[in-house]
């Protein structure tokens, strides 16, 4: 009893009589009452179930009262109760499961003790009642026993009945159908068995039997059901329940002194409830008791204002995880207390029912929170509220409130541990801002440290936990946080770096950036920090490739300062075949990339050896590098030529810009090669360039800049069939010079007339200049060119004498074909050679053709297949004569009108206008004769390119 008053009292229920529903009539509110004799009852399937039970000499009185008895009744939550007749004379069992529609129930049809064992079906029908599915005994062996308790497991494979006797029957198998089942004998013993439960875990089927005197733990799911005694004292009927799995399904046996829970092997806790114990339940969490109350119980708000007398039976409803009584009421004379529609239901000997209705969560918690935060009873406070399934927030609010409660008490430890409880829920800044004082760090630290364990924390928090460790010098902490594996990173890693460097903890710093690949980081605080520029590099040959491309344009020319050697190397091979270095990827992992090497030609910026020998790496292992590399590459070669001292390096020197000049790069960027050349008086190459931009004007005037004659006349021997305009400046340059150049203006002079290049007169205004020439460097010259003169005149006037006659000729071919017929004595086709058959085809032009032949070839049917080309040439060659004579109006107009003639002409030299047309005719006389003659000069024209 000392325990039971110890513990603390709520009022978690609220206590009603179930009342009649209103009438039609609107009438009701009287207490509901149940039939007289009604003595067992169960619940389940959402129905209360009863039986009824006569009872000795009371008998008589009852069946006056209620005549029918061995009845069933179900009371539905609508409180129509129905009934049925199930045994004849009494019902002394039931048991309703709760995952079936299955009902057993044990009772009498006769008088004498002859148990019967009923499985009834609810949801079938038989007649109107219940589908009965099986009858059979209750006897254990061949003596008749009274029946004491029944339980049946949900699965519907096991059912147990326990008798007065102390024995127990087992049936296994198919309790609904006297086919499928086995019945047994489980237990015998000398005192009477008064509960019976089943205990299922997992695949392990357990029955607890308890008697007046001891209790004993079978397992069913072996062979032989092996037994073991639990305890040697017991208790009596309905004194046993079976606890959910928040108990871990023990079984509760309440003797008069304690309340006693067992494991199936072994004795759990006791509770030290005294009273003589009537009826055990288990409900939701709750152990309810109902026992006598032989003392006067003290006055409370729980039980009322009245002292309670010795016959009143009290209902306890017990917490045993928080360890206080959730409920106390005083009832007369309990029959039993069901559980049914989410509320308790207490029936008494008077046919009332009394329900008992839990409060809802929120409500139980306020009214406990407030008495317990006024007593700063904080931990039974957060115990309740986690038994009751709190949410996070509601528990949050309760550890902010103990821990505000620590605080202020000055127990700082105790209340940052309350305060860690809150992360997720409460706003962290809440805590961050009460311990920031220098002397808490300790406990700041510890509530930091918890939230990036959960993955809560920002950038802010990851700062100030970092400084944490730097004021408190605690390296073992600092190592531990930021040495975690990957997968526990908690915390913004950039962050932390930048706090570790701004500290002075380059190391971690350095640690954490290569961990998590923060690149840049590490780089930065190697090269700017620590200064270790060969650890750097290092790290950067590790890199993938384009991280390893990227951070050599960032710090390439840090590290060429300071490692020349090693920097140089590494762009070699990033250039060319870049492999990654890296510890932890074996041998190399070929990337199938290659850097641009034109991208780092600046940062060799003071580094033009190392510069030198990377081009040069570069134009050997890869000749298609880009154009950018040769160019430096020659800029570079030139450079050191022209700044040499010593002549047999300066000729090798010049040996190579000339080779690179040589290799054919240049052809695209021939202008800046050339400027590069001409900025160093890079000669050869200068010439060479000239040479193949076919500038022949401009290497002939570099040998004129240099006075070099022969060289001049070479230029033109070599180049001047591709510019013949190279004669005659030369004629020009030696003309202009006062110096004796007879010999080299002969040797010109001699090409000129070779080639027809220049007309005399000009030749002769060009050495006027000359005081040097006489007239007989010239005269073998003009002689020549007159007696070529002479013979080309004749040569006209003969071929003129010529085309006369064959225009006389042709015109009195004309004038027969008009005037005379034409005789066709072609014997053969033009185009087959074949014989001539009708049909045939004949042209005035003498061909001749099968018709189909002609049909096959001919593209037009009014013109000759054969002589078509030529006249088409002709006919070509007429129009454009045509067109140009129209253009030559035009043209003259335009010139007259314009106010830049040059331009005028300059357009129509472009046009192609004043191109020579090779056709001879003999002029019109008139314009008359132009239209008159068009047709004739056709003719003689096509008729003429056919002769010839």
């Amino acid at each position: 009893m000392a325990a039971y008053l110890q513990w603390r009292r709520f009022v978690f229920f609220d206590r009603e009589t179930v009342k009649e529903p209103p009438g039609p009539d609107g009438a009701g509110g009287k207490p509901f009452t149940l039939p007289p004799g009604i003595a067992i009852c169960d619940s389940g399937r959402g129905n209360l179930v009863f039986g009824d039970i006569l009872r000795g000499g009371g008998g008589r009185c009852c069946r006056a009262l209620c005549p029918v008895w061995g009845q069933i009744w179900f009371l539905p939550r609508s409180l129509q109760l129905s009934s049925f007749q199930a045994y004849k004379l009494r019902v002394t069992h039931l048991y309703q499961l709760k995952q079936h529609s299955i009902l057993v129930s044990v009772g009498e049809d006769e008088e004498g003790i002859n148990p019967l064992v009923k499985v009834w079906n609810l949801e079938k029908r038989d007649g109107g009642n219940p589908l009965c599915t099986r009858i059979f005994p209750a006897i254990p062996g061949n003596k008749p026993t009274v029946v004491s308790c029944l339980t049946v497991h949900e699965n519907l494979n096991f059912m147990a009945i326990g008798f007065a006797d102390g024995s127990v029957v087992l049936t296994k198998g198919d309790i609904t159908r006297d086919r499928h089942s086995k019945t047994q004998i489980l237990h015998e013993g000398s005192y009477p068995v008064t509960g019976l439960a089943f205990r299922q875990s997992g695949k392990t089927t357990h029955l607890f039997v308890v008697t007046t005197e001891n209790i004993q733990s079978y397992m069913l799911s072996v062979k032989d059901y092996p037994h073991l005694e639990l305890d040697t004292h017991g208790c009596g009927l309905r004194c046993s329940s079976l606890s959910d799995p928040s108990q871990d399904l023990q079984f509760i046996v309440a003797g008069n002194e304690c309340v006693y829970l067992y494991q199936p092997d072994e004795r759990g806790p006791c509770f030290a409830f005294e009273g003589q114990k009537l009826i055990v339940h288990w409900y939701r969490g709750y152990l309810i008791i109902v026992s006598k109350d032989r003392k006067t119980s003290p006055k409370s708000e729980f039980v009322g204002n009245e002292a309670q007398n010795s016959d009143k039976q009290v209902l306890n409803v017990y917490d045993l995880c928080n360890k206080f009584i959730a409920y106390s009421s005083t009832f007369d004379d309990v029959v039993d207390v069901l559980a049914e529609w989410g509320s308790l239901y207490v029936l008494t000997r008077d046919g009332k029912i009394h329900v008992l209705q839990e409060k809802d969560t929120q409500t139980k918690l306020e009214a406990r929170k407030s008495m317990l935060f006024r007593k700063n009873l904080f931990e039974m406070a957060i115990n309740l509220a986690k038994s009751h399934h709190l949410d996070s927030d509601g528990l949050s609010e309760i550890f902010r409130q103990y821990g505000d409660h620590l605080y202020n008490k000055g127990n700082h430890d105790g209340a940052i541990q309350q305060y860690i409880r809150t992360i997720g829920k409460l706003e962290p800044s809440y805590v961050i801002r009460k311990f920031l004082d220098a002397q808490r760090i300790h406990n700041l630290t510890a509530y930091l440290q918890t939230l990036h364990l959960q993955s809560l924390a920002n950038a802010d928090h990851t700062t100030l936990l970092l400084n944490c460790y730097t004021k408190l010098k605690d390296s073992s902490k600092l190592e531990e946080f930021i040495k975690t594996s990957e997968s526990e990173v908690r915390f913004d890693v950039e962050t932390a770096i930048k706090v570790l460097r701004q500290a002075g903890y380059y190391s971690h710093a350095v640690y954490l950036a290569e961990k998590h690949a923060h690149h840049e980081w590490y780089l930065k605080i190697q090269l700017e920090d620590i200064k270790n520029y060969q650890e750097a590099l290092r790290y950067i040959g590790k890199l993938p490739f384009d991280q390893a491309e990227s951070n050599m344009k960032r710090y390439g020319k840090i590290l060429m300062h300071h490692v020349p050697n090693e920097t140089t190397e590494l762009l070699k091979v990033l250039c060319t075949d870049y492999q990654t270095s890296g510890e932890n990827e074996g041998p190399g992992v070929l990337e199938g990339k290659k850097a641009n090497s034109e991208e780092f030609i600046p940062v060799f910026a003071n580094n033009s050896r190392e510069l030198k020998a990377f081009l040069e790496h570069m134009t050997e292992v890869q000749p298609d590098s880009p154009q950018g590399v040769y160019d430096t590459l020659l800029e570079l070669r030139l450079q050191n030529w022209a700044h040499e001292q010593d002549e047999q390096i300066k000729e090798k020197l010049h040996s190579e810009a000339l080779t690179l000049l040589k290799s054919g790069r240049f052809k695209t960027v021939f202008d800046k090669a050339l400027v590069l050349c001409q900025m160093h008086n890079f000669k050869d190459g200068v010439l060479y360039l000239y040479e193949q931009g076919k500038l022949f004007q401009q290497i002939m005037h570099y040998h004129m800049q240099n006075e070099q004659y022969k060289k001049v006349i070479e230029v033109c021997e070599l180049y001047g069939d591709q510019e013949a305009c190279l004669w005659e400046q030369a004629l020009s340059y030696f003309a202009r010079k006062e110096e004796d150049c007879k010999e080299y203006i002969a040797a010109v002079l001699k090409h000129i007339e070779n080639k027809n290049l220049m007309p005399p007169l000009l030749v002769v205004q060009t050495l006027a200049h000359n005081s040097t020439a006489t007239l007989s460097v010239i005269k073998d010259y003009l002689v020549n060119k007159l007696q070529k003169q002479s013979r080309q005149i004749e040569q006209d006037e003969q071929r003129i004498q010529k085309y006369r006659e064959e225009t006389t000729r042709i015109r009195q071919e004309i004038e027969e074909l008009k005037a005379s017929p034409k005789i066709f004595q072609k014997t053969k086709c033009s185009i087959c050679t074949s014989a001539l058959e009708l049909p045939s085809v004949h042209f005035l032009c003498g061909h001749s053709f099968h018709q189909h032949c002609f049909e096959s070839y001919s593209e037009s049917d009014s013109e000759c297949p054969t002589c078509m080309p030529e006249n088409r040439k002709v006919m070509d060659m007429i129009r454009a004569q045509e067109q140009k004579r129209d253009l030559h109006d035009q043209f003259q107009h335009q010139l007259k009108c314009s106010n830049d003639g040059f331009s005028v002409v300059a357009d129509y030299f472009g046009r192609g206008v004043f191109n020579k047309l090779t056709l001879i005719t003999d002029p019109p006389s008139g314009k008359a004769a132009t239209t008159i003659e068009a047709g004739l000069q056709r003719e003689l024209l096509i008729h003429a390119k056919r002769s010839t």
